[in-house]
C-alpha cells in the first residue's frame, strides 16, 4: 500500500472514531403516531408505531387509551394480519357537542393482542377517524405495551409546554389548520417582470452593438477594394 493511501486510511478511522465519540446517543425509540397532525373536523388515518425494544422477548399487546377531554364518538382499527383487535366504548358523563351532533358515548381504548413484534423490528396499527374534532389542540393517545414476558412498558407521559420530552411520552397528535400558502406580494410580481423586461432589453443592446461593429469593421490593411484591383 502506498504511502499516501496510507495516511489517508489513518485519517478517516480517526474522523470516524471521533465522530462516533462526539455524536449524541440515538434516542431511544418509542411508540409514535403518525401523522402527528391533522385538520380539524376533517377524516383521518392514523397509525401507531410500535417498535420491539427487547433483545430476546417479542411485543404480545398494545392497548391504546382514547383522550377522555376530547372524546372520539368513532375510530375504526384496520385488521392487522396475526392480531385480534378490541374496541371498547363508554358512556360520557354528560352528552359532548362536537359539531357534527352530540355524543353520548365515545371510544375509550382499543386493543391489539395475539400476534408478535419480534425484536429488531416494528409494527403498525392505523385507525381511521371519520372526523377529527373542530377545536385545535393536541390529542394524547396513551399506550400500554406488553411482551411476551410480562413487562409492561407505559407510554403515558405528556410534556408540559416548553419542558424537555420525557422518558416514556406518549403519543400525540396535534389538531391545528394547515399553514397558509406563503402570499406573493404585488411588488415582488411587478418588480420579478421589469426585471425581465429589462434583461431581454439589455441583450438586445448587446447584440445590436455587435452587430454595428462589425458592419463598420475596415478592411484589412493592404487590402485593396474591388475597384482598385480592377484597374491594375
Amino acid at each position: 500500500m502506498r504511502a499516501e493511501n496510507l495516511r489517508r486510511l489513518v485519517v478517516t478511522g480517526l474522523l470516524c472514531t471521533a465522530a462516533m465519540v462526539v455524536a449524541p446517543p440515538i434516542a431511544f425509540a418509542h411508540v409514535s403516531v403518525t401523522p402527528d397532525s391533522t385538520a380539524p373536523g376533517e377524516p383521518a388515518t392514523i397509525a401507531f408505531r410500535v417498535p420491539n425494544e427487547s433483545d430476546d422477548t417479542s411485543t404480545v399487546r398494545l392497548e391504546i387509551a382514547f383522550p377522555t377531554d376530547v372524546p372520539l364518538a368513532v375510530a375504526v382499527p384496520r385488521t392487522v394480519p396475526g392480531w385480534t383487535v378490541t374496541v371498547t366504548r363508554q358512556a360520557l358523563d354528560e352528552p359532548v357537542d362536537t359539531g357534527h351532533g352530540l355524543v353520548e358515548e365515545a371510544v375509550s381504548s382499543i386493543v391489539w393482542e395475539g400476534g408478535q413484534i419480534q425484536p429488531d423490528t416494528y409494527q403498525e396499527f392505523p385507525v381511521y377517524v371519520p372526523a377529527m374534532p373542530d377545536e385545535s389542540g393536541d390529542l394524547a393517545f396513551k399506550a400500554l405495551q406488553t411482551y411476551s414476558s410480562g413487562e409492561v412498558v407505559r407510554w403515558i407521559d405528556v410534556a408540559a409546554e416548553g419542558q424537555p420530552e420525557p422518558e416514556h411520552p406518549a403519543p400525540i397528535v396535534r389538531v391545528a389548520p394547515p399553514p397558509a400558502p406563503a402570499a406573493t406580494s404585488t411588488s415582488d410580481t411587478a418588480g420579478r417582470v421589469l426585471g425581465g423586461a429589462g434583461l431581454v432589453v439589455g441583450l438586445a443592446a448587446v447584440a445590436l452593438t455587435a452587430w454595428g461593429k462589425r458592419r463598420r469593421t475596415p478592411p484589412e490593411v493592404g487590402a485593396a477594394p474591388e475597384r482598385e484591383k480592377a484597374r491594375l
